[in-house]
Order: C-alpha cells, then sequence, then structure tokens
C-alpha cells in the first residue's frame, strides 16, 4: 500500500508540474487575447486550466493526508512540512485570487463587443493575480518533485530550508515581471504586441543561465561526491543512540587485529579453499567464466560441529580483485568476519589468509567473499555452511538437503539435475530437512513445498521454538536471508518449488523419480507469530542502554562522481553514513524504516537482531532472530541486542547492488581501532 500511494504522489507531483506549466503559460498570454470575443474563450479556457491543476493537486493532498493518517511521522513529516506547504498554498490562491478575477473578467468580455480591446478589460487580463498563482504552483511542484527525488530525511532545517527559499525568491521574482507588464499596460499609449521571437530569446536566455548555473553546481556536487583515495573506517559520524557519550579515536585503542579466534591448538575441522577462476558447466549444459573456491560452483559445502575448533585456509590462485570469506550470519571474533579494509586486508594472488574460530552456533549459514562482493558473490566465490549440533536431536538419521539459489539457472545446484529439477531419493518415513539459503543478489526468492505438510524449523541458523505445521504456505527469502524446513517424508513424491513453478526446485521420491505434485496457491509465511513464545534475555519492556533509528530511503545525486539513484541510511551513503557506537554489556534497540521503494535486507555482521515488533505490532510466536532482515517499502521493524561481541561491524544492505553504491555503515564498539583501510589507494574494496 505504501509504494501504491507514494507512487501516486509522485504522479500527481509530475502532473501538477506539467498542468500548472501550461496553464501558467497561457495565463501570461490572456493579455494578448485580441478581441473581447476571444479572450472570453481564452477566459473560459483559464478557468478550466485551474480545474485541471486542482486534480492532481487534491489527489497529491489526499495521498499525503491518507499517510498521515495511517502511519508514524516519519513517513509524512517532509511531505506535510514541505510538500503539502507547496501544493496548498498556490492552490487556494489559484481559486481566491485568480478565478474571482478570471471570472469577472468571463462576465466582463460576454457584455463587450467590438474592437479594439477596452483598456480597462486589457488592464483586468495582465493583472499578475490572474498569472502568477498558476506559475507559483508549477514552481511549486517542481520543488515538491525535488524533494521527493532528494528526500531531505531524516527532516532538518538545513537540508530543506534553501530549495523552500529559492521557490519564495522566484515568486516573488515573477510576481516583479509580471507588475511589470501590469503598471506598462495600465498606461493609455501602451503598444501590446506578441512577439513570439523576444519571447522564446528570452526564455533561451533564461534557459542557458539557468544551465550554466546548475551545470556549476553539478560538477561541484559531483567532484564533492569522489570517495576518499584512503579512508579508516573507524573514522567518521558517531550516533551515540541516545547514550552515555563514547570516548572514540580512531587511532588509539584496541585494535581489530587482536580480536582473533583461538590461535593455538589444533583445529578440529581443518578447510582450504583456493580462489580461483574457472570456466564451469552448468547443469543446463551452458559453461561460463566463473570466479570459484576450489573449482566448484557453487564452492564446496563445509559442515562442521558445535564447539569445534575450525581452521579455513584461504589462497588466491589468480583474482586479481582479491578475495576474502565472510562467515555470513556465523558470529565468529571480529578479525574473523572477512570484511577487506575492516577486519583484514583483500588476500591478493599469490597470497594466503587463515582463519580460526570455534562454531559456537548450529544452524544454515553460508560464505562468501567481502572483497567487491557484488561481483565477487555474482561470479562465484560463495558457498554453503552448516553447523550440526554437538549431539544429534533425534536417533533417528535425518535426510539433510541444502538448496542454495542462485542466478545460474535460477538454482545454484549445479550438479545432479534434469532441465533445473534436482532428485533425490528419500524412504518413506524418514525425517527431512531443507536448508534453504538466497545468495542472489536483490532478489527476494520464493520457495513453494508440494505434497507434504512442513514446520519452519530456523530462520537465519537460529531454531524457532515450537514450530507447527503448515500447509498452503509458501517462504520468501531476501537475499542473504534462510530458512530450515523439516516434514516427515510420505508414501509419495514431495517437491520443492524454487520460484513457485515446476521448472526448479527437488523432486523427493521413494526411487527419486515420479510426477511433480500440483503447486498450491499458498499465502506467505509470516515469523511475527509463528511458534511458541519463550522467555529471551531481551525483550520489549527491557530497558535499552542505545537506541537507534535507521531510515532507509532513496535519493537521485553522485557517489564517487556518478550521478544516478542511490539507496540511503539517515539520508547519507557511505562513508557519511553514521556510526552506531556502542560499548560492550549494552542493550540496544534499533527501529528499522524503510521510506524508500524497493526492499532492503539489512544484515548486520557479528550479532543476531531479536524482532520485537513490525508496524508497531509486537511479536507473539516463538522468538524471532534474525541476521538479514528484509524490510519492504512502509515497514517498520523494532529490533534488539546485546552488545556482547567487540568490534567494527559491517551493517549494511544485502541487496548488493544497494550496498555498492553506499548502503553501508557499521556497528562501532568503544575504544576499538583498525589497522586497515578502503580506498582507490588501497587494496582494500569490501562492496
Amino acid at each position: 500500500m505504501f509504494f501504491l500511494i507514494t507512487t501516486i504522489i509522485n504522479a500527481c507531483a509530475f502532473f501538477l508540474l506539467i498542468f500548472s506549466w501550461i496553464a501558467g503559460s497561457k495565463a501570461s498570454r490572456l493579455l494578448y487575447g485580441g478581441s473581447a470575443e476571444r479572450l472570453n474563450r481564452k477566459t473560459r479556457k483559464q478557468m478550466v486550466w485551474a480545474a485541471y491543476v486542482s486534480l492532481p493537486a487534491l489527489a497529491l493532498i489526499g495521498a499525503t493526508l491518507f499517510i498521515t493518517a495511517s502511519m508514524s511521522p516519519v513517513f509524512w513529516e517532509d511531505r506535510v512540512l514541505l510538500h503539502l506547504p507547496l501544493t496548498i498554498v498556490p492552490l487556494l490562491s489559484i481559486w481566491l485570487l485568480s478565478m474571482p478575477r478570471l471570472w469577472k473578467l468571463w462576465k466582463e468580455t460576454r457584455r463587450t463587443t467590438g474592437a479594439p480591446m477596452p483598456g480597462d478589460i486589457r488592464k483586468q487580463a495582465a493583472h499578475p493575480l490572474i498569472i502568477v498563482p498558476f506559475q507559483m504552483s508549477a514552481l511549486g511542484a517542481l520543488t515538491t518533485f525535488y524533494f521527493l527525488l532528494v528526500t531531505p530525511v531524516p527532516l532538518q532545517f538545513t537540508n530543506a530550508i534553501v530549495p523552500v527559499l529559492l521557490w519564495a525568491a522566484a515568486s516573488v521574482a515573477i510576481w516583479t515581471v509580471h507588475d511589470r507588464r501590469f503598471q506598462k499596460v495600465s498606461r493609455s499609449d501602451a503598444s501590446l504586441l506578441l512577439l513570439p521571437w523576444r519571447r522564446a530569446l528570452k526564455g533561451l536566455g533564461i534557459f542557458c543561465v539557468a544551465a550554466g548555473l546548475a551545470s556549476i553546481s553539478l560538477i561541484i556536487e559531483s567532484q564533492n561526491s569522489r570517495l576518499p583515495a584512503q579512508l579508516n573506517m573507524a573514522e567518521g559520524a558517531m550516533d551515540f543512540g541516545g547514550g552515555t557519550i563514547l570516548e572514540h579515536d580512531s587511532q588509539g585503542g584496541n585494535s581489530i587485529a587482536m580480536l582473533t579466534g583461538p590461535r593455538e591448538g589444533k583445529p578440529d575441522r581443518t578447510f582450504t579453499l583456493t580462489a580461483e577462476k574457472k570456466t564451469v558447466r552448468l547443469a543446463s549444459g551452458k559453461t561460463i567464466d566463473a570466479w570459484t573456491y576450489n573449482g566448484q560452483l557453487p564452492g564446496p559445502e563445509l559442515r562442521m560441529k558445535q564447539g569445534e575448533l575450525v581452521e579455513v585456509t584461504l589462497i588466491n590462485r589468480d583474482i586479481e580483485e582479491g578475495a576474502t570469506i565472510h562467515w555470513h550470519g556465523l558470529d565468529v571474533p571480529n578479525a574473523e568476519d572477512g570484511v577487506a579494509g575492516a577486519t583484514q586486508d583483500a588476500v591478493m594472488p599469490g597470497q594466503r589468509h587463515v582463519y580460526r574460530f570455534v562454531a559456537e552456533q548450529t544452524g544454515t549459514f553460508w560464505y562468501h567473499s567481502h572483497q567487491d562482493s557484488q561481483e565477487a558473490v555474482q561470479k562465484g566465490l560463495f558457498g554453503a555452511l552448516i553447523v550440526e549440533p554437538d549431539a544429534p536431536v533425534s536417533s533417528k538419521p535425518e535426510e539433510d538437503i541444502v538448496v542454495l539459489s542462485h542466478v545460474w539457472d535460477e538454482v545454484g545446484m549445479a550438479i545432479d539435475t534434469k532441465n533445473g529439477i534436482q532428485h533425490k531419493k528419500v524412504t518413506p518415513g524418514t525425517p527431512v530437512r531443507i536448508r534453504l539459503i538466497n545468495t542472489q543478489d536483490w532478489v527476494r526468492q520464493k520457495y513453494v513445498l508440494a505434497g507434504s505438510s512442513f514446520q519452519v524449523a530456523a530462520i537465519d541458523g537460529t531454531s524457532l521454538n515450537g514450530p507447527s505445521d503448515l500447509e498452503n504456505v509458501h517462504l520468501m527469502l531476501p537475499t542473504g536471508g534462510r530458512a530450515d524446513i523439516t516434514f516427515l517424508m510420505p508414501d509419495h513424491p514431495v517437491f520443492l518449488s524454487v520460484g513457485g513453478n515446476k521448472n526448479l526446485g527437488v523432486l523427493l521420491s521413494r526411487d527419486g523419480n515420479g510426477e511433480i505434485p500440483d503447486i498450491p496457491q499458498a499465502e506467505e509465511f509470516d515469523p511475527l507469530s509463528y511458534g511458541t513464545p519463550m522467555k529471551t534475555l531481551i525483550d520489549a519492556d527491557s530497558r535499552f542502554d542505545r537506541e537507534f533509528e535507521m531510515i532507509l530511503d532513496n535519493k537521485l545525486a553522485f557517489y564517487d562522481g556518478q550521478f544516478g539513484s542511490l539507496y540511503t541510511i539517515n539520508g547519507q551513503v557511505f562513508p557519511d553514513t553514521p556510526m552506531f557506537m556502542v560499548q560492550e554489556g549494552d542493550l540496544v534497540k534499533t527501529t528499522i524504516v524503510n521510506r524508500g521503494a524497493v526492499d532492503h535486507p539489512m544484515h548486520l555482521h557479528g550479532h543476531h537482531m531479536l524482532v520485537l515488533s513490525r508496524d508497531g505490532e509486537s511479536s507473539t510466536g516463538s522468538p524471532w532472530y534474525s541476521d538479514t532482515l528484509d524490510v519492504e517499502p512502509g515497514e517498520t521493524y523494532e529490533v534488539a541486542f546485546l552488545a556482547d561481541n567487540p568490534g567494527l561491524w559491517m551493517d549494511h544492505c544485502h541487496n548488493l547492488t544497494h550496498a555498492a553504491v553506499g548502503m553501508s555503515m557499521h556497528l562501532m564498539y568503544e575504544g576499538i581501532t583498525t589497522p586497515y583501510s578502503v580506498g582507490k589507494e588501497t587494496i582494500n574494496h569490501p562492496e
């Protein structure tokens, strides 16, 4: 609904601009009506144009008031304080100032015959109060349209006043121009020749001056948007969330390099991942040039037990851009997090890097390079990571299936498939766990299980409490999101549809064959009320040490010299986004608001967020922990976590296209520094 309403508002602002511009132009030419009869017709048409202008203006006002009545102030503050005055003031001026004079002029020209036009009629047609309100409306719509494209949120006086002052100054200027013409027309010897070429030259001159000033402004903005050649990630604007102001020195304190996993001791599990370029043949028969771990696409599945000491050696054979390994959703010590320029330097060709950590959590995770992450993940530097319980939950063996969804054939299972369908032999009566991992960029992936009821056992690697059976329900996973579904294998085929059709997915049956069941019409799974509540360390009634607000939005602007549509956090893009400052032991609450046009799966490294509420509705089911929370347009989430993992942690949109143009920030612990940096003069480019 929010997206629909904002689309209506944007369309209304556009049509209001067009209609007002045309009406203002026509109003300024009433003076050149020629005869009274012709002026009568033009005046009548001008009153019709007043109605045309009013329609989009009233629709914009109505849509804005609807948002005001149904949503929290963060969604409508700027619209009420900026958009409405810029729309209502000109609209009232048209109906209270212009229309009475147009009505009077229309009535008087009906009674006047002959030519030339009487002087008093001519004077009335040139009055600024007939013309200026229409042109004020056009300028107001233009300013509103600017605010829609370059959103001044969080709303501050400094980022909103300049366009409003320009609108006011332009309105005064056009009043001055039309008043001078009015004074000239009032003289009996005034010459009233309509010279289109002179108007065209004047308009061209104004356009050239405006274009020149705009070009200078754009050049300055482009240069100012250039990213620093070298930037320490521990520097930047700080937000203390209303809590105690923390001392922060980006040069002194405890280095991230000290926040490692155990350096000593024999690992329980060792892996070697070699980043290298390969030509890979997909299940469809298509070959692609890919970046791989160990020559595989996706990379090898890593499995380990909870509590094990794990050692992973990354070797970069020939990826010139560099590589790392980030353990998505696994809350490892900060130095093991694998973010180039934040927690380590990128591993360049011929180099290696060793990660060591204890697998504290159980569940479904994945790993990927966090050096040029958008390109790296797209080209194949990722794989599944599974942490199994130290002791089996059930004595009965479980069929454990991992489904990685990616861009190739829309399914990342590049082996054992026939026409996009993976076939699995499963004995009836066997417990089945399907681990869903969405590794695609900017795709909310749909999963439907046909042929059996099921339970959602886990979200983002965290088990749900008391899950109940579901039927005719589909799951939507954001980029980076995971979910485990479980069921008991029946004595007939079961099909997991990836995308909601029969073209892609996994077919399970006694012999691996059989007919694919019909895909049911299913409603979307909602975790907010699913499962059984249980006591948690944090809840909505906790006393929080810090409360942050994260406002997600769009704007048109330059980023690193390139103009385009940007995705902002609190009105800024990296590196101007704020650092959320905490100290170890803080209870932290964050309100995430999406005012933008698309969804944003916000991924906080090193922590899992407990969802407290969505759009004011409290979470009433199982505790729902997420590390990649998808916030759709118009949604507001309240989430909380305990700051118990010191370091510098990325917090970014996992639609990696968005992160690459600045939708990234970080959570910073007091007293933590990093010896690493990012920028063109470094080898580190995390996004």
